[in-house]
């Protein structure tokens, strides 16, 4: 499949490079990986596949008899995370149909899948059936852009690129569609604060009382200074230490909320740095992760104490809706 349009920032990414960040590697993958899992299992991918993640604007992709089955002449593929409006156009039959996120759908060759725009979050992924020819690096396909290795030529995609399926041979899969999970409908889409729950990190006791409190009184506005790296985030009011607090570099990983100086908090996100020196005021639950990922510059979110308990709960509620997915894709 050839790219022959691009307005977005996209690249290729899976669940990540893990076990090297000891060496200064970051983890890199999907913003999103309950977005990626969701949509490979509805593909009866395994969850690793790598997919493409697109960040806000669009692309299109041209798919051509190297992509399809070479018995049905068709490849299936399926959108998730943010809400895209995307078409199938077909000039051969002058046709153009709306694409649903998180539906199944079969594209021929000849066709072109097209991305116009997000228009709920900020991250979308076209997965695809059997997944996309990358040599893994480290143990993933995902990108680091800023190593410059992974991915396609471990960079970001641009017009002209060219990329592979792994096969040419797949089972032909009917057309099907999997629901939103239950909290990010409502709570992402539909409000205009979501509810991000965190918990306690190393430094927490080290912050004033009320700025424990402000941290889930006052809503956050996601800045346009974010990026894979770290969202930053602006509140009214400014977080504090009880006091000066002197710290050596340390490990740093996903969903950890630092605070500098200045007092406004960054999330670390799916590229962020090995290691920090930032205190740590709590740090966002796994199950929360992909839906403040999916926060658009300039919306707010609220953040919301919660136990260990609720943790793994919530971690445990993601996975079943992974399985449902699965057990639906394959007809159980």
């Amino acid at each position: 499949m050839k790219i022959t349009a691009m307005t977005a920032m996209a690249s290729l990414q899976d669940m990540g490079r893990f076990g090297h960040r000891r060496f200064g590697i970051g983890t890199s993958g999907a913003m999103d990986s309950w977005a990626i899992k969701a949509g490979n299992a509805l593909l009866n991918n395994p969850d690793n596949t790598v997919a493409i993640e697109v960040t806000l604007g669009g692309m299109t992709l041209a798919f051509d008899d190297s992509d399809v089955d070479v018995t049905t002449g068709e490849i299936s593929v399926c959108l998730t995370g943010a809400l895209y409006e995307a078409y199938v156009t077909d000039t051969a039959k002058q046709t153009r149909e709306r694409v649903p996120n998180g539906w199944r759908i079969a594209i021929k060759a000849g066709q072109t899948l097209e991305l116009v725009r997000a228009i709920q979050g900020m991250h979308g992924y076209i997965c695809i059936q059997g997944g996309l020819a990358v040599e893994q690096v480290l143990g993933s396909a995902s990108t680091n852009a800023k190593a410059e290795f992974g991915g396609y030529h471990g960079r970001l995609l641009k017009v002209g690129d060219v990329l592979s399926v792994t096969n040419t041979q797949r089972p032909k899969l009917s057309q099907i569609g999997m629901a939103q999970f239950e909290d990010d409908y409502h709570d992402l889409y539909k409000n205009a604060k979501p509810i991000i729950r965190i918990v306690k990190n190393s430094e927490t006791d080290y912050f004033t009382r009320d700025s424990l409190l402000q941290l889930t009184k006052q809503p956050y506005k996601l800045l346009s200074s974010s990026n894979r790296m770290g969202y930053r985030l602006e509140g009214e009011q400014t977080l504090a230490l009880t006091e000066p607090l002197q710290m050596n570099s340390h490990g740093v990983d996903i969903g950890m909320i630092q605070v500098p100086p200045q007092g406004h908090p960054i999330v670390l996100m799916a590229d962020a740095q090995t290691t920090g020196g930032y205190p740590k005021i709590a740090s966002i639950i796994q199950a929360d992760i992909g839906k403040f990922a999916q926060l658009r510059f300039g919306q707010s979110c609220q953040f919301q104490w919660v136990t260990l308990d609720e943790v793994i709960s919530g971690k445990k509620a993601r996975e079943r809706h992974i399985q449902r997915v699965k057990n639906f894709a394959e007809g159980k």
